[in-house]
């Protein structure tokens, strides 16, 4: 196994190598043991030649199976004869058992599996996929894929609907919390090692959602409106890394229109463009209610429709019977679902339900959560906490019993249920808040057993106030709940929350906040405190990592994977457009209701290429925090920048200055010449530095070209244009002091 890079791959850490479960190759059920009647059985053989030989035995109805769903557990409306068959998941698409060839059983995977509690079963919540790439470390996203593919498997399933990559182009997007961030080359990076490692425990890896669903609103009626450079620059090229990096078997399309076309039908994202220039040959599956048509989502590229067999499955038959589709095109379908299952060892090593390794989750967890959490603000170094500090009041954000997490098809059962809901009252609804067991308070508390720590709700401002004022410390929890299905109204915290860390502000100069959310928001109260630190969503042992980062037991080393803003007014769609009377409740639901067709709702990403920190540097907007952005509990500083304009290298020393061990991440961006047009930097590199007190390293990094090119839409290219590129080096997108060129010839 190995941790990669876009074309690039480094051997992986022998630590990890021990953390793999193993598993014991079993034959496929029924499997002749000589192989003699099944050749296909034959391991040595490549995934395209096993799977062109089954192929040739499969009947168009056994074709045709492999191509749907058949209903998904706990819904109403979306059942079918063999859902009770499905483990309790998403998803299930039958094998062909006369040939060995296992069912596929999916499950909703994003930072843990889904619905575990609800079937009786166990998993570990993860960090957030946004917090996991505040990290910005590869190892770091491999350790993430390993534990969610392993406990897939124990749990009787072998595909993963987790890999979400879509770039924060809208941060009031419900779904920001699943993906990582808004850089492509950081992101795509991220969910291809997490792929990667996901499908080393043999479950078919899932990227998604294909592509440009940068909102919820309307999402499964909304046309996204955007030029193919744009498309290719951001969204695609994330897209693009993730499958080079990760070779996920499968690729999840969106419930959006593409500039017209629904994206599960769309020939320019899936045939063009995916299959065509990027040479992807594992299969494409719609999202989850998705699939609008036989005909042309077939022409188009999509392979297998998920959970139902409106459109693949009699209709499917029914059209190859007439003539309308062509066999040819349901031989490919069949033919890359057959692949992805011999790519990934499904059929070599079928499912061997388990017990989850509880101790292991919890190890990875905190280890993520511990690199994840980024500390913005530390005036008058009031972190980390000492044992000077004798008394700390705690306020606010249930941090008595635990610490929120992401909702929708994402949302992990915490054991016990709901941690702020009385015994027996767990989630009923996908959209209900959860909270973890996970106090900060009793972590705390452990930490610092010679200080009295003392909790209120902060319901009442006022009694919040006077504990803050009685204390050494205060220490607000706000948080921000986000889901699929809905976008936020604003990024400012709910339920009156910037009031209260104002008001305990105003009690007590020595105020930190602690932020557990799944986006950016707006602070207010900024100038009046002393210390902010972003959680995200923790995960299973989120208190205990937060804890030793509050109390410097752990650096901080986080740095931001998106860009926050100082008010909606600065993005480049100051609100989302509101849906047509009409289209009024369109995507807002756990299963979407019928499309309104007809519905001219839509939004033009007019911005273009400028995502992110791109547009902030463009557009001359100083952000509340920019990209890459993070300070740690010691110092660091760069020197003696150098380039190699032949080997495209930059190299430079980072030296911590200060006065503890800490982990520095360099990054590395750059300029394009003036004739690009796009007047801001790039993310072309970047690496993570462990340094001792007093200690420099040297960084060297080479900068693949593709980071360098721009997409022409009149030659339908990629072209690395003749010219210099302007190299800038530092700490974040904002401050990279050390400078130099590259000159293309």
């Amino acid at each position: 196994m190995r941790i990669c890079v876009f074309r690039k791959c480094l051997p992986l850490a022998a630590g990890l190598l021990g953390l793999l479960m193993p598993v014991v190759p079993v034959m496929a059920q029924g499997a002749d043991q000589s192989g003699a009647s099944r050749p296909w059985m034959n391991k040595s053989l490549s995934p395209d030649e096993r799977a062109d030989m089954v192929l040739k035995q499969l009947t168009l109805d056994e074709k045709i199976e492999l191509l749907h769903g058949n209903g998904m557990a706990h819904t109403d409306n979306w059942q079918m004869p063999l859902t009770y068959l499905a483990n309790g998941g998403a998803g299930m698409t039958v094998g062909v058992k006369r040939l060995g060839i296992p069912n596929i059983y999916m499950s909703d995977a994003a930072y843990g599996v889904r619905s575990s509690g609800e079937n009786g079963r166990y998993s570990t919540a993860l960090p957030s996929n946004l917090g996991a790439a505040s990290s910005w470390n590869p190892q770091a996203a491999c350790d993430y894929g390993q534990v969610i593919g392993s406990e897939l498997r124990a749990q009787g399933y072998n595909m993963t609907l987790g890999g979400g990559v879509n770039l924060t182009r809208e941060p009031r997007n419900g779904r920001t919390f699943e993906y990582m961030g808004e850089d492509p080359l950081l992101a795509g990076t991220l969910v291809g090692n997490l792929m990667k490692c996901e499908q080393a425990e043999h479950v078919i890896g899932d990227i998604k959602h294909y592509a440009v669903n940068d909102q919820e609103t309307g999402r499964n009626i909304v046309n996204a409106i955007i030029s193919k450079k744009a498309m290719q620059e951001t969204d695609l090229l994330a897209f693009h890394i993730g499958i080079s990096v990760g070779n996920p078997a499968a690729v999840m399309c969106s419930y959006n229109r593409i500039n017209g076309d629904y994206a599960c039908e769309n020939k320019y994202t899936l045939t063009d463009v995916l299959k065509g220039e990027w040479g992807f040959k594992g299969f494409v599956v719609s999202d989850w209610g998705g699939t609008h048509s036989t005909e042309k989502a077939s022409a188009a590229g999509l392979d297998n429709e998920q959970p139902m067999a409106d459109y693949f499955g009699p209709k499917l038959k029914a059209a190859v019977d007439d003539g309308r589709v062509p066999m040819a095109q349901v031989d490919d379908h069949a033919r890359r679902v057959l692949r992805s299952m011999f790519l990934v060892g499904m059929v070599d090593y079928p499912i061997e339900k388990g017990v989850v390794d509880v101790e292991h989750g919890f190890e990875v967890s905190q280890h993520i959560e511990e690199q994840s959490i980024v500390l913005l603000k530390n005036d008058k170094s009031i972190l980390p906490l000492t044992s000077k500090v004798k008394s700390i009041a705690l306020i606010g954000g249930h941090a008595d019993v635990g610490m929120i997490s992401g909702g929708g098809s994402a949302q992990v059962d915490p054991p016990g249920g709901n941690a702020i809901m009385p015994p027996g009252q767990g989630a009923t609804h996908w959209q209900d808040h959860i909270w973890f067991p996970t106090s900060p308070l009793k972590a705390l508390q452990a930490k610092l057993p010679g200080a009295k720590i003392e909790y209120n709700a902060g319901t009442d401002l006022s009694a919040a106030a006077v504990l803050a004022k009685s204390s050494d410390v205060a220490i607000v929890f706000a948080y921000q709940w986000i889901s699929e299905g809905m976008d936020l109204p604003s990024l400012s915290l709910p339920d009156n929350q910037d009031a209260l860390i104002a008001a305990v502000a105003k009690a007590n100069s020595h105020t930190i906040v602690v932020l557990e959310t799944g986006t950016a928001v707006t602070m207010p109260w900024l100038k009046d405190v002393d210390g902010v630190v972003e959680a995200w969503y923790a995960g299973s042992r989120g208190h205990i990592a937060l804890a030793n980062v509050l109390t410097g037991e752990v650096n901080a080393t986080g740095k931001l994977a998106m860009t926050f803003p100082k008010s909606e007014q600065d993005l480049p769609h100051p609100t989302i457009p509101v849906l047509m009377k009409e289209d009024e409740g369109q995507g807002t639901g756990a299963v979407n209701g019928p499309d309104h067709v007809g519905s001219k709702y839509s939004v033009s990403y007019d911005e273009g290429v400028k995502v992110g920190y791109k547009w902030y540097e463009a557009e001359h907007k100083q952000p509340l925090f920019p990209f890459g952005f993070g300070l740690s509990y010691t110092s660091y500083s760069y020197s003696d920048l150098k380039t190699d304009s032949g080997q495209k290298t930059v190299s430079f020393k980072v030296k911590n200055s200060g006065k503890r061990a800490g982990t520095e991440i360099a990054e590395i961006y750059a300029e394009l010449p003036d004739k690009a047009d796009e007047p801001f930097k790039r993310l072309v590199g970047w690496q993570r530095v462990e340094l001792g007190p007093g200690e420099s390293k040297t960084v060297s990094v080479t900068v693949d070209p593709q980071m360098l090119s721009i997409f022409d839409e009149t030659s339908n290219s990629w072209q690395l244009l003749k010219g210099k590129y302007r190299i800038t080096a530092g700490s974040s997108s904002e401050d990279a002091p050390l400078k130099g060129t590259i000159e293309v010839k």
